[in-house]
C-alpha cells in the first residue's frame, strides 16, 4: 500500500523554505554484520545463533542464509565509495562476535579484526564517522550451547570481547553502542522464537533481556575505562503504545505492552530499577530471582547518548477470549504474562512488513525519552521501510520509501523544535540486506541489490537522502 504522502522531485528540495536541521547534525546510514557480510567461513569465523536458526528447515522464508548476504566483506571498499557518494557523515554497522572471537571467548581473530580494522580506516579516509555496534544478534554458536543470554555467565563474555574490540579499535572509533535492539534479541529469540536462536520460554526471555542488559553495563564499564573520551550509548527499538479504546480494560492492556515492549529496558538502563507495574505483571513468569546485588546499579552506568530505532506504533486493546494470536513477531509468546493482549490495526497505510506508518510516533516517542527519562542526546539510530521494488530501465524510483523517510524527517525537526536533544537520524537500511527470518524478500535499502550478480543500484530514496544530507535539511510542505 502506498504511503499518501507526496515527496519532493527527486534530487529537488524548495529553496524557498527549507527545515534546516542543526550544525552538526549526524547523517547517516545504518547496516548489520549478519545481514550484509556474507562469507560466513571465511577469515577464521565460526558460526553464529543466526548461521545455525537460518540453517534449520523451516526458520527461514524458503531457507534462505546470510552465507553470501550482500558480500560486504569482499566489497567493503566499493560499499564505502558509495557511501561517500551519497555523502553519509556517519556509518552505523555491526561486528560479527564471532568473526573476531571465534567461539566466544579466548584470544582475538587476528584475521577478523583486521576486516574491522580495514573498514575503519576507509571510512575515516573518505570523511565518514565510524559508529560501532557491538551486538546486532549474531551471538557465538557455542555461548548459545553453554546457555545463550538466559545464562548469567555470557554477560561476562560480552565484557571480554567489548574489551578485545576497543583494544584493536578505540583509538579511531569515537561512537560505540553497546547493544541493538534487545527486546528482539530477548523476546523474539528466547520469546516467540521467530528469531534466533529460536527458543520459547518466557521465563528465559525475561532472564535473556536482563543479562543483556548486564553485560551493556559491563561492556561500558569496560569501554570507559580503556577510552574515557568515547562517546557511549545502547540503541533500543521503541513504540508509542496505544489503548484502542479509552475503556479501562483497553487502556491497562496498553500499560502492560508499553512496560514490556519500552519500561523493560528504559527503566533498568536509564533509572537504575524495573517498574513494580511490570514486576507484577511477570509474577507467574518469573520472581525475577536472577537479579542480583548490584546488577542495576551496573546496568545503569551512565552513558553519553542513547539510540532509539522506530518504525511503528502498537495500538492494542483487552483479550477476548478464543481471540486468535497475531503473527510472527506479535506472536503471543512476545509478550509473557500478557499473551492475550490483542494488537488492532487500524486501516492506514502499511509497509510491505504490514507495519502500519505512523510518523507521528516518532514525534511521541523521542519526546517521551527526552522528557521522562533523560537529557542525554538522542539519535535516530534505525528508521526505514520495506516496500516492494522494481528496476526499470536500470532504475529504481521507490517513491514509497522516499515519502516515507521525508514524512519521519520531518517529525524529526519537529522534535527538535520541542526541546529534543535529538543530534542525529541512520536512515535504515543503507543496503538491501537478509532481512533474518525473511530472507531477502523483504528491501529496506537505499540501495537497491541484485542477490545473484551483487550489482549495487542507488534507489530514487538514495539521491534523495544524499541532497538532504547536502542541504541539511528539507523543502517546506
Amino acid at each position: 500500500m502506498s504511503n499518501p504522502a507526496t515527496p519532493p522531485a527527486v534530487g529537488v528540495l524548495d529553496e524557498r523554505a527549507p527545515l534546516t536541521f542543526p550544525p552538526g547534525f549526524l547523517w547517516g546510514a545504518a547496516t548489520a554484520a549478519y545481514q550484509i557480510e556474507g562469507a560466513a567461513a571465511e577469515g577464521g569465523r565460526t558460526p553464529s545463533i543466526w548461521d545455525t536458526f537460518s540453517r534449520t528447515e523451516g526458520r527461514t522464508v524458503a531457507g534462505h542464509t546470510g552465507d553470501v548476504a550482500c558480500d560486504h566483506y569482499h566489497r567493503l571498499s566499493d560499499d564505502v565509495r558509495l557511501m561517500a557518494e551519497l555523502g553519509l557523515k556517519s556509518y552505523r554497522f555491526s561486528v560479527s562476535w564471532p568473526r573476531v572471537q571465534p567461539g566466544g571467548s579466548g584470544p582475538a581473530n587476528a584475521e577478523g579484526l583486521d576486516f574491522y580494522r580495514r573498514l575503519v580506516d576507509e571510512l575515516l579516509a573518505n570523511g565518514i564517522e565510524p559508529w560501532l555496534t557491538l551486538y546486532h544478534w549474531d551471538l557465538p554458536q557455542e555461548l548459545e550451547d553453554a546457555g545463550g543470554w538466559p545464562a548469567r555467565d555470557t554477560a561476562a563474555r560480552f565484557a571480554d570481547y567489548s574489551q578485545l574490540m576497543v583494544d584493536a579499535l578505540g583509538d579511531r572509533v569515537k561512537y560505540w553502542t553497546t547493544l541493538n535492539e534487545p527486546w528482539c534479541s530477548a523476546f523474539l529469540g528466547y520469546g516467540s522464537g521467530v528469531h534466533a536462536p529460536g527458543r520459547s520460554d518466557g521465563a528465559d526471555a525475561v532472564r535473556a533481556g536482563h543479562h543483556l542488559m548486564l553485560g551493556h553495563g559491563l561492556a561500558v564499564q569496560a569501554l570507559r575505562a580503556a577510552r574515557p573520551e568515547a562517546q557511549l550509548g545502547v540503541t533500543v527499538n521503541l513504540y508509542p503504545v496505544t489503548p484502542a479504546t479509552d475503556s479501562p480494560d483497553d487502556r491497562d492492556a496498553a500499560r502492560r505492552i508499553d512496560g514490556l515492549a519500552n519500561r523493560f529496558f528504559l527503566d533498568p538502563l536509564l533509572r537504575g530499577q524495573y517498574p513494580g507495574d511490570l514486576v507484577a505483571d511477570l509474577a507467574k513468569v518469573t520472581d525475577f530471582g536472577h537479579v542480583r546485588d548490584g546488577d542495576l546499579a551496573t546496568i545503569a552506568t551512565p552513558l553519553d547518548l542513547v539510540g532509539v530505532n522506530y518504525y511503528s506504533r502498537h495500538v492494542v486493546a483487552a483479550p477476548v477470549p478464543g481471540a486468535k494470536p497475531e503473527p510472527y513477531w506479535r506472536a503471543p509468546s512476545c509478550w509473557p504474562g500478557s499473551e492475550d493482549v490483542r494488537f488492532v490495526t487500524r486501516g492506514v497505510p502499511v509497509t510491505d512488513m504490514n507495519w502500519e506508518i505512523d510518523a507521528p510516533g516518532l514525534v511521541e516517542t523521542l519526546r517521551r525519552v527526552h522528557e521522562e527519562y533523560t537529557d542525554l542526546p538522542l539519535y535516530v539510530t534505525e528508521n526505514g521501510s520495506a516496500f516492494v521494488d522494481a528496476v526499470i530501465d536500470g532504475k529504481v524510483d521507490d517513491v514509497d520509501r522516499l515519502a516515507y523517510f521525508d514524512a519521519h524527517l520531518r517529525a524529526a525537526h519537529e522534535a527538535i523544535g520541542a526541546g529534543v536533544p535529538l543530534r542525529g537520524y541512520f536512515a535504515w537500511s543503507l543496503l538491501d540486506n537478509f532481512e533474518w527470518a525473511w530472507g531477502y524478500t523483504k528491501r529496506f535499502g537505499m540501495i537497491y541489490v541484485d542477490y545473484d550478480s551483487q550489482t549495487r543500484i542507488p534507489k530514487s530514496s538514495a539521491r534523495w537522502y544524499a541532497e538532504v544530507i547536502r542541504r541539511n535539511g528539507l523543502a517546506a510542505q
